[in-house]
């Protein structure tokens, strides 16, 4: 959209006549400010303009100031701002232009076409130091990168120790008595579901902020196929958008695979079970789950050498990342889950 031109900018002796009222204004404006004519030749910049860059107003003029442009930006801005003529639309672009002291500074510089009696008149534009804003961004790109790699690091190292876990589990299950083997198999298997929980919590898209219906849908899929695969079914439902941290998101992967271990633990091995979990995200409520297992109504008290540590575990889990937990996972009393809530960013003191 055009803007009118203002007051004092046009009329006088012709168009581009800024007026003494409009300079005395702009030059008192704590913000770089310009103006082209209708050829997109510059035809004026304000005092906080030339204080910045060191420079007269005649040398800035008929686009001089370029000149000034990281040679980076220089072909991008001239694309930009053309294209923009061209149409006579806004526009808006960011760019490094040299500081009186040789230092290159960051600008968002924004535009606007003039029109008087629906004529073009040129544009009028004004811009701002985001350099702080840029390096922050830079910074936090670089941290990002350096987490990832460390987060890829620890995955690694923490995959191998369970894997060599998993070795030393089965090799005592095999050389332990008949009737303590069950309870080798099944921490053996407890400690696969940890490495997939980590798995899958390493392939997050955003580690920091995890979608939590898109983590427990992929769990829930390989836990499926962890143990006593086309016999187990796990669903993920719910409304509303969740997304939590990685201690939470840790410690719901570790009670959805016990309620899982439990299942399969609690029956035979022709027993299918299904596992059914809602999660209530509504907006500016804590969020919950529940979670239902198919084959608590009618578990078994356990194959024998297996102990049922589920409700034990499952409190532990959640007490490490401040869960409230409560029932056992039938439908007549669900497992509930319900997650802290978030807690506001409080920036750091500034000394």
């Amino acid at each position: 959209m055009a803007a009118e031109i203002p007051a004092g900018t046009g009329g006088g002796t012709g168009p581009f006549d800024l007026g003494d009222g409009f300079r005395r204004f702009a030059d008192h404006v704590p913000l770089m400010m310009w103006r082209t004519d209708h050829a997109g030749q510059t035809v004026y910049h304000n005092e906080c303009w030339l204080q910045f860059t060191g420079r007269s107003l005649d040398e800035e003029l008929e686009n001089d100031w370029r000149r000034g442009l990281h040679p980076d930006d220089f072909e991008r801005h001239a694309r930009i701002v053309a294209a923009a003529f061209a149409a006579q639309e806004p526009f808006t672009i960011e760019y490094r232009l040299r500081r009186h002291d040789g230092a290159y500074r960051w600008l968002l510089d924004s535009g606007r076409p003039l029109q008087e009696n629906g004529t073009f008149h040129g544009y009028l534009g004004s811009c701002f130091d985001i350099t702080d804003r840029k390096s922050a961004e830079e910074e936090s790109a670089r941290a990002l990168v350096e987490k990832e790699t460390l987060l890829a690091e620890i995955y690694h190292r923490v995959r191998n120790n369970l894997q060599v876990m998993v070795s030393l589990i089965g090799l005592y299950g095999r050389a332990a008595p008949e009737t303590c083997r069950g309870s080798f198999d099944a921490l053996g298997q407890r400690v696969r579901a940890i490495a997939l929980v980590q798995q899958h919590l390493h392939e997050a898209p955003h580690i920091a902020s995890i979608d939590l219906q898109d983590y427990l849908r992929r769990l829930a899929s390989g836990l499926g196929n962890l143990r006593r695969p086309g016999r187990i079914g796990v669903s993920v439902e719910g409304a509303g958008t969740s997304l939590v941290e990685p201690r939470t998101a840790n410690a719901l992967g570790m009670i959805v695979a016990e309620v899982v271990a439990e299942c399969l633990d609690a029956t035979a091995e022709t027993v299918s079970c299904v596992i059914a979990i809602r999660i209530d995200a509504a907006a500016g409520a804590p969020v919950r789950l529940s979670v239902v297992s198919g084959s608590g109504e009618a578990a078994a008290a356990g194959k024998p050498g297996v102990p049922m540590l589920g409700p034990r575990l499952i409190a532990a889990y959640a007490a490490q990342a401040e869960i409230a937990v409560s029932g056992t996972a039938t439908s007549a009393d669900p497992l509930l889950l319900q997650l802290p809530e978030a807690r506001p960013y409080v920036p750091p003191a500034v000394p």
